[in-house]
């Protein structure tokens, strides 16, 4: 079983899904740039190819790392989407060497991505009060994996939460304590060598489907939680109706983004692991209204911009707007034993 958008919404701004997907055994890459990689639910190699590599393979080697794999970045998906025949998840195979990807999210700098730190907090003010719905305690320690400029630990260590974060990339951690006065660990969660059941609540703001190897990520946080212990995650769905009927042009579809859940896979995944998930809704951000605009021209064109100017001029572009566009929240307790 896999997830493909129905006959009549496969179609997005002149571009289609496939309509027949035979299922294939993943070829083995393995080179200095290339890595072919299983299914990272079911260990699968066996899948059905929903879109073909679209670069030139000489090309990779200029890959600009910093740049692909910024938080912001919005570089369209150019390496070959599959779906598992087994378990039905998406993900990129083959794809850029997992090393390459994490020493892309050390480097660099992204100031379009702090603009946005207005937002978040708005945004994660929201998720705050949603947590502490579903957790039956006071607040406690919580970690935030990936933080990025540290929004979330921030917002939270103003309701009471004993919160902390770690980031790979080195500005970002440098931002946050310019602007927030945080420490944020710099590195993934792996290199900082938590202790066992140190926190109440772990949280995956826009994470998972990042990391090159998501089962490893999701099992490391049972480790870090306390029994009966919350995580949160909030990945963009490709169930969802929204990515269903937009097809290609769906704006997550992205070179940054090397996994794509389902509320079905995401919900195997987390079971897997040790989880029950208690909670899944639609995830609703705010952004600047002149921002969404300017992430929109790409897929609108001379509309968008058109939009943004006039925004500009009417002093609205900074406006807080709510953006949805398929993005959806998890909640999951800890169980006390893995299946």
């Amino acid at each position: 079983m896999f997830v493909m958008p129905p006959d009549s919404d496969r179609k997005g701004a002149g571009e289609s899904w496939p309509s027949v997907c035979t299922p294939v055994y993943l070829a083995d890459v393995s080179d200095r740039l290339l890595e072919s990689v299983p299914c990272n639910i079911c260990g699968s190699l066996e899948a059905h190819v929903l879109q073909p590599a679209q670069y030139d393979i000489d090309a990779l080697q200029d890959t600009d790392l910093a740049r692909t794999f910024s938080s912001s970045s919005d570089e369209r998906l150019n390496h070959q989407l599959v779906a598992c025949a087994h378990c039905g998840l998406q993900y990129v195979s083959p794809r850029l060497r997992a090393e390459s990807v994490l020493k892309g999210y050390a480097a660099g700098s992204d100031e379009q991505f702090v603009s946005q730190a207005k937002g978040r907090e708005l945004t994660f003010t929201q998720c705050l009060e949603v947590i502490e719905r579903v957790w039956d305690g006071p607040p406690g320690r919580l970690l935030d994996i990936g933080t990025g400029g540290g929004s979330f630990p921030y917002m939270a260590s103003k309701r009471g939460w004993k919160a902390e974060g770690c980031e790979p990339n080195h500005w970002l951690c440098e931002w946050a304590r310019e602007n927030y006065g945080l420490h944020i660990r710099q590195g993934t969660v792996f290199d900082q060598h938590y202790p066992a059941k140190s926190f109440e609540v772990v949280t995956l703001w826009d994470v998972l489907e990042h990391t090159p190897d998501p089962k490893t990520e999701v099992r490391e946080t049972h480790r870090l939680l306390k029994e009966d212990g919350l995580l949160v995650i909030n990945y963009p769905d490709i169930g969802s109706w929204m990515a269903r009927l937009m097809g290609r042009s769906w704006v997550f579809l992205l070179d940054v983004h090397l996994f794509y859940f389902t509320r079905m896979t995401i919900r195997k995944l987390l079971e897997d692991a040790g989880f029950d998930v208690v909670r899944i809704r639609p995830h609703f951000q705010r952004l600047a209204l002149g921002y969404v605009l300017q992430r929109a021209a790409p897929y609108i064109g001379a509309p968008a911009r058109a939009a943004e100017r006039m925004c500009r001029w009417l002093g609205i572009a900074n406006r807080q707007v709510p953006y949805w566009m398929g993005q959806t929240l998890v909640v999951a307790r800890k169980r006390r034993t893995i299946n």
